[in-house]
């Protein structure tokens, strides 16, 4: 008999003897009666007592698997082992709020929280990264991936406070805005000057010209490294251009036969003939006065020449070119006059009647010389 149960029969005992003694003749039945009566009576207590043990025993767990509650009174000791009790796995990318080797509370209730980890696409930086998240927001799964998201960045298809979804595509445009100045030439000009003691054909460069520069700033805008957008915000001339002097030849020059460059004003085509100091060609004969001397009052010799004062002054130093193979007539003064040299026609003098037959009559150009 359970210790109960005895103290109940003992007490029962002593209250008959007590209350009953004077009738010790009555039946033994009331006797059997009672001893049942106290004996189920002790089963009961017993029973619920056990029963009240038992239950405090029992430790209440609630798992929440990804929304779905599981609610339960378990003898485990552990998150571990209500988990295989339940038949519950967790991944290893899922999230679960209690170590496994946990153990659980017996008087508090015990709540379990699982996290899935679905798939997620990040594209990134030229990268597509397939990474399994249980976390909430698109926002913490950059975070949680070391994604960092600058405010002038783009987000393809969500938003950072979008809720995640499995197979869910994040897509991030770099967004990069700078300031770029470009620069460009600006070309210089040429300034000539005519330079009236430099011979024509040459120039002579009094300043080098440099190039001015232009500057021309923009915002650029680039997507993914790309330039999407380009916007002129500046333009300024940070140097002028300095323009390039040069000094060019004005004065006429020749290179003759002889290998010497004349420089001359004038160049003309005339008709030449030739005399001598002959009586033939002056009508005089030596020791006559003004024998032998020219209208400028020099002495006739080869250089001197006879010309129309209109055209050619008296006293100008010329040279005659002789076009052809012909050896020029050369330098020569206009010192003489004739009565036939009229326009654009000169006589030469020569030393000898036989030079003047031969000579007869040439097309040549007369330079005046500077």
């Amino acid at each position: 008999m359970i210790p109960i149960a005895k103290n109940i029969k003992r007490y029962f005992s002593q209250m008959n003897f007590s209350m009953f003694g004077r009738r010790k003749h009555e039946g033994s039945f009331k006797i059997r009666t009672l001893d049942i009566a106290i004996i189920c009576l002790a089963v009961v207590i017993s029973v619920t007592a056990g029963f009240f043990v038992f239950n405090g025993l029992k430790r209440h767990v609630v798992i929440n698997d990804n929304g779905h509650e599981i609610a339960l009174k378990t003898m485990k000791a552990t998150v571990r082992e209500v988990l295989e009790q339940t038949g519950t796995t967790v991944a290893g990318g899922d999230y679960i709020s209690m170590p496994f080797d946990a153990k659980l509370a017996r008087i508090t209730e015990n709540r379990i929280e699982i996290k899935r980890a679905v798939p997620v696409s990040i594209n990134v930086d030229g990268k597509e990264l397939e990474v399994k998240t249980y976390k909430d927001t698109v926002k913490e799964v950059l975070s949680d991936n070391a994604v960092s998201v600058d405010e002038d960045d783009k987000l393809v298809g969500s938003q950072l406070g979008d809720k995640i979804v499995s197979n869910m595509d994040i897509s991030i445009i770099r967004v990069d805005e700078k300031t770029v100045t470009e620069t460009s030439p600006i070309p210089f000009k040429t300034i000539t000057k005519d330079n009236n003691r430099l011979d024509k054909g040459l120039k002579n460069t009094v300043r080098e010209g440099k190039e001015g520069v232009r500057a021309k700033t923009y915002n650029v805008v680039y997507e993914n490294g790309k330039q999407i957008a380009k916007q002129l915000v500046g333009d300024i001339i940070s140097s002028n251009p300095l323009d390039k002097i040069v000094e060019v030849g004005t004065v006429l020059n020749y290179k003759t036969s002889r290998g010497d460059t004349l420089r001359f004003s004038k160049a003309m085509n005339m008709r030449a003939t030739s005399y001598t100091a002959s009586f033939a060609d002056t009508g005089k004969h030596p020791g006559d006065p003004g024998f032998g001397i020219t209208a400028t009052g020099a002495r006739v010799r080869k250089g001197i020449i006879a010309v129309d004062p209109s055209v050619i002054p008296l006293g100008t130093r010329v040279y005659v070119e002789i076009p052809g193979a012909a050896p020029d007539y050369g330098y020569a003064v206009a010192a003489d006059v004739g009565g036939a040299i009229k326009g654009n026609k000169i006589d030469v003098y020569l030393d000898s009647s036989g030079a003047v037959s031969a000579w007869g009559v040439k097309k040549v150009k007369v330079y005046i010389l500077k």
